[in-house]
């Protein structure tokens, strides 16, 4: 192993026994010498934990651990973190396929960044490609402006290596935000992100998944009405400008006043203007046409009391 140091791979399960061998084959199979493979379990119903103990049986670097009560995504994200050991962490989905040398390039490649990510090719539910990338439908950025991440992430958890000293800083990941948007925040906040321009994982698209990767918006959104949509976003929002080691602690709070000020008014034309001065960098990340970008902006003019107007009951 030399001086290889020890990543860790925190993979998390959930009735994946469709899925499930596929993807731990990429991983026992992965080229890099000094791996643990940490799988955390949240209460599977079906045959993954008969599955998983056949690897685990078979190679001694794995480690099986079962929740006593269903954690859920993040928290169970959160949960087989805590548990690595590794000084560098990639997170695994269970349905997913990686390329044998996906750990070796990225921690080829990490250098002084506190998080590294990469491209990854969609298939669908058969594994068939769906001949489109990540960095397709988003822009993904390099670097270490946290405004960047402010509305919306281009980080997958599958495609992230980071380092275990994040953790410490991240703060306790939280059930309204993705975990993976949560850590590329609180990354750009402390050091710097790298992107890297490789597809390493196929990205299985589910017809019945919880995200919707291909149209950027979450299921659970889309149900939403617009006034929930503004209370979720000022969650996030809230979140995000409570970060302790924010680095643009003046810029994200003063946008937050400007949020809060939203929901006593019928029009916003500040909070408007604001995201209009900065659309730069807070629309970085989306790869969309002006027109598309000047309707997302636009939404920041109306007012909650306008918006209570026209609620449809």
């Amino acid at each position: 192993m030399g001086n290889a140091p020890l990543v860790s791979i925190a993979m998390c399960t959930y009735n994946g026994v469709v899925y499930l061998q596929e993807q731990l084959d990429s991983l026992v199979e992965q080229t890099y010498p000094n791996l643990e493979i940490v799988i955390v379990d949240d209460g599977s119903r079906d045959e993954s934990i008969a599955i998983i103990n056949k690897y685990t049986n078979r190679y001694k670097n794995i480690r099986l651990i079962i929740n006593d009560t269903n954690l859920g995504y993040s928290r169970n994200f959160e949960k087989a973190i805590g548990l690595c050991k590794g000084d560098l962490i990639a997170l695994c989905d269970q349905d997913d396929i990686w390329d044998r040398e996906k750990i070796a390039i990225m921690v080829e490649h990490i250098g002084d960044h506190v998080l590294i990510y990469h491209d990854s090719l969609f298939i669908d539910e058969e594994g068939r490609s769906l001949d489109k990338k990540i960095s397709d439908i988003r822009n993904c950025y390099s670097g270490s402006d946290a405004r960047v991440f402010l509305f919306e992430n281009c980080v997958s958890g599958h495609a992230m290596l980071f380092r275990k000293d994040l953790i410490n800083l991240a703060s306790g990941f939280r059930p309204e935000i993705a975990h993976d948007w949560w850590l590329a925040y609180i990354a750009t906040n402390t050091g710097s992100i790298l992107f890297l321009d490789k597809a390493l994982v196929q990205y299985r698209q589910h017809r019945s998944a919880s995200t919707d990767i291909l149209r950027q918006k979450t299921k659970l959104v889309k149900k939403l009405g617009s006034i929930e949509k503004l209370d979720r976003q000022l969650y996030i929002f809230r979140a995000f400008s409570n970060f302790s080691n924010n680095k643009y602690a003046d810029f994200t709070s003063g946008i937050l006043r400007l949020m809060e000020n939203r929901v006593q008014s019928y029009f916003s034309f500040t909070l408007f203007a604001a995201i209009a001065k900065n659309h730069k960098v807070l629309l970085y990340i989306q790869r969309k046409p002006a027109i598309s970008k000047f309707n997302f902006i636009l939404k920041f003019l109306w007012g909650y009391k306008l918006k209570m107007l026209f609620r449809s009951e």
